[in-house]
């Protein structure tokens, strides 16, 4: 079986962030260590997250200064933990799990993640389901991600919104598998969309350069379905993707013209095999 570590991001989470790590210590195949951020909590976190440090030596936690919430934190913490674990020489895994401070997950939930990925290794990032629906991309808490596959296409996360699913964009460019493992469960505390209310789920589909059609179908099959964001959230979602200026840098500008021509290849392929139409474009054109 696969190893793996897991990544935890959290703030002013008291209330939940004991909970969610011990969920991972309890898995039936334990992460080899988990990388906790505390980006700059001002509640009792610290101090939990420092009592839990002494009952297992296999979690490290990097401590941020209190810059007030900002979700654009969340990705450059993420690749801060990815440096934390190279510059420190911690084991090298299959996989690095993706977690949050108010996930948890049955007890099998990574044994039957990695036996997926490990029997195919073109299974490039995969996760669990929540709820009852059906779901073709993987969720964002939960997410088990290749190390081969990320270090040769990406090393780090792209510090810019939408970076959650650049990775799956760019695993399906280059012939990978996105895979939603419903046998595998897990549960929020925190509802969908409570903190952004779907502001970067629109606007990154037009940083990522992606295609109209395939948004306006995205947004008919969220309103339609009421899955997973709700008729509201589609709403919101259309709405940002159409409204939204990229800024010129930084985590609100565009991608890559290269980033945003694979988006664009794939999704133009993948409209005309819904519309049942020939055609010889591939993904690597």
């Amino acid at each position: 079986m696969g190893s793996y570590y897991a990544i935890v991001t959290c703030r002013n989470s008291d209330n939940e962030i004991e909970n969610a790590i011990n969920s991972l210590l309890k898995q039936t195949i334990k992460p080899k260590y988990i990388i906790v951020i505390d980006d700059g909590s001002t509640d009792n976190t610290h101090n939990i997250l420092e009592a839990l440090k002494l009952k297992n030596n296999n979690i490290h936690v990097i401590t941020n200064p209190d810059l007030g919430y900002d979700i654009g934190r969340v990705v450059k913490n993420w690749n801060n933990a990815i440096n934390f674990a190279r510059d420190l020489n911690l084991e090298v895994t299959d996989y690095h799990m993706i977690s949050t401070d108010d996930t948890h997950y049955e007890e099998f939930y990574a044994e039957k993640i990695m036996h997926n990925m490990d029997s195919d290794n073109r299974i490039a990032v995969s996760s669990g389901n929540y709820d009852n629906n059906s779901y073709a991309t993987p969720h964002g808490a939960g997410r088990f991600v290749r190390n081969s596959f990320f270090n040769d296409v990406l090393g780090s996360y792209p510090e810019k919104m939408g970076y959650e699913s650049v990775i799956l964009q760019l695993s399906l460019y280059h012939g990978f598998k996105n895979v939603v493992n419903n046998d595998a469960r897990f549960s929020h505390t925190r509802q969908l969309g409570a903190n952004h209310h779907f502001y970067e789920f629109g606007a990154s589909m037009r940083t990522l350069g992606y295609h109209p059609l395939f948004v306006i179908g995205r947004f008919m099959q969220c309103f339609l379905t009421g899955r997973p964001m709700g008729r509201l959230g589609a709403i919101r979602m259309l709405y940002y993707y159409l409204s939204y200026k990229p800024k010129k840098e930084g985590y609100d500008s565009m991608y890559d013209p290269e980033i945003r021509k694979a988006i664009r290849i794939r999704q133009k392929t993948r409209i005309k095999q819904i519309l049942g139409l020939k055609t010889t474009e591939t993904l690597e054109q």
